[in-house]
């Protein structure tokens, strides 16, 4: 039997935990998954990688799940401040970053947290600071890019003279 592939697997993964942290219940079901297959004889570690968590993280729903049953792994009250992000707002913006900030009539060509937080506040009326759109990048997914520095009147020949690994091919 020939063994099935997903295209772009490394991308698929990231939208498939994506939509995992979307609903409590899908939280619920992962962690399900997990203390199951340690149940089976698979390690934490090994339950981790595959589930893209850390081996603690899965030391807790194990021993959660000892303790309480199945009542230990279901989404419990978080400390701290609730969010300022309504869930559809938080859609909308998944959306507007995966465009360009050009398209968006920004001056930018990457996203960033000072940038973000102009955005919220201009087209959502939400005030969040740098630091903590920082972190929804992250939270969603998202990785910071930083544009590579160009050189201005750099000659080529000159760069690759100066270079100290030969190209691809060529003897040194």
């Amino acid at each position: 039997m020939q063994r099935l592939q997903i295209k772009d697997s490394d991308i698929m993964r990231i939208a498939i935990q994506q939509e995992i942290e979307r609903s409590e219940e899908s939280r619920y079901d992962h962690r399900l998954h997990g203390v199951l297959m340690v149940s089976c004889g698979y390690s934490c570690t090994d339950v981790a990688d595959l589930f893209g968590h850390s081996r603690r993280t899965v030391q807790y729903w194990v021993q959660r799940f000892e303790k309480r049953g199945f009542s230990g792994l279901q989404e419990e009250d978080r400390p701290g401040r609730p969010t300022t992000l309504e869930s559809s707002i938080r859609q909308k913006l998944e959306k507007d970053l995966r465009r360009s900030p050009r398209e968006l009539k920004y001056s930018q060509n990457l996203w960033d947290g000072k940038l973000l937080s102009h955005h919220l506040a201009e087209k959502y009326e939400v005030a969040l600071g740098v630091r903590q759109c920082q972190r929804l990048f992250k939270q969603m997914g998202f990785r910071r890019r930083k544009p590579r520095p160009l050189i201005a009147h750099a000659d080529p020949a000159l760069q690759r003279a100066y270079k100290k690994t030969p190209p691809d091919g060529a003897k040194s």
